[in-house]
């Protein structure tokens, strides 16, 4: 089992200190928040909170993906950084294939891609992308970022996008891991056709088996490589005994935060209280799973 540190909505300089305790205790990757910008009306819902209210988003500091992955990665050496999720089709395709390469290029392939489709239509909007046929567009830019990312000439011509033969330099020396997150049955479908892992946003224990079975069927169908990539996120991940059961369901990678992000208040926790919890539980979990 691999551990991945999740922190976000906090202070900005939190984050270098944080990975590089994170990387210390024992912990494989750290997570990294996306959102491109609040917007001051709307109607949409969040569909990770009970009520779907988005307002604890408001004001709260989020760096962009790159930019603190790069940062975060400049300070550590073994630590990977992962997106959980970028909004990847309201970006150019293109550019995130640029993004990608780079980063993993510079961090010695400790970059692994977590993309989704934002719930939003306020995000297509302010991106000036359609917000209609947005699953078939995020199928086109999976598809482009890999072709870039593996390095020499690429091309593609789908319909929404129309590539003539280029390349991006430098690429990193191994496959940038692109995960497909959502519980849907269309992004697991994504996720078992066209990923290298699938990321689960959280929910209760049944809920989360029950995706798994889904997961694995599709998995089958489409005879996913067998070392895809499995991330959640589960009560089941706090304890050792816990841990082996989501082994035996196929969980490669668990996502554990030590505080609830979906407040209206500001992060107020001191840094030195987030170093003490990540490292209580790399002492109490991670150490007693061989890890």
């Amino acid at each position: 089992m691999r551990f991945t540190y999740a922190e976000t909505m906090t202070d900005p300089a939190y984050y270098v200190p944080l990975a590089q305790a994170a990387e210390a205790a024992g912990y494989t990757s750290m997570a990294v928040a996306d959102s491109i910008a609040y917007p001051r009306d709307s109607d949409a819902k969040y569909p990770y909170t009970p009520d779907g209210s988005r307002e604890f988003l408001e004001d709260k500091p989020f760096i962009e993906a790159f930019v603190l992955s790069a940062a975060m990665a400049a300070a550590t050496t073994t630590l990977r950084f992962t997106p959980f999720v970028l909004k990847l089709p309201i970006r150019p395709p293109v550019l995130v294939a640029k993004q990608s390469a780079s980063v993993a290029a510079l961090s010695g392939n400790r970059f692994g891609l977590g993309v989704g489709i934002s719930p939003w239509p306020d995000d297509f909007e302010i991106m000036d992308v359609s917000f209609e046929k947005r699953g078939a567009r995020m199928d086109e830019c999976i598809d482009i970022v890999r072709g870039l990312t593996a390095g020499g000439y690429f091309e593609f011509h789908g319909e929404f996008y129309d590539i003539p033969p280029i390349k991006i330099s430098p690429v990193p020396t191994e496959p940038v891991p692109i995960l497909i997150g959502g519980h849907s049955k269309p992004a697991l479908r994504r996720a078992a056709q066209r990923g290298d892992g699938w990321m689960h946003a959280g929910g209760d224990g049944a809920e989360l088996d029950r995706l798994l079975v889904e997961l694995a069927a599709l998995r089958t169908e489409y005879g996913t490589r067998k070392d895809f990539e499995v991330h959640v996120i589960s009560l089941d991940g706090f304890t050792v005994d816990g841990i082996k059961r989501l082994e035996d369901k196929g969980v490669t990678d668990v996502i554990v935060g030590f505080r609830l992000p979906y407040t209206l208040e500001q992060d107020t926790e001191p840094l030195d209280t987030k170093i003490t919890n990540l490292s209580r539980f790399a002492e109490k979990v991670i150490a007693r799973t061989g890890n």
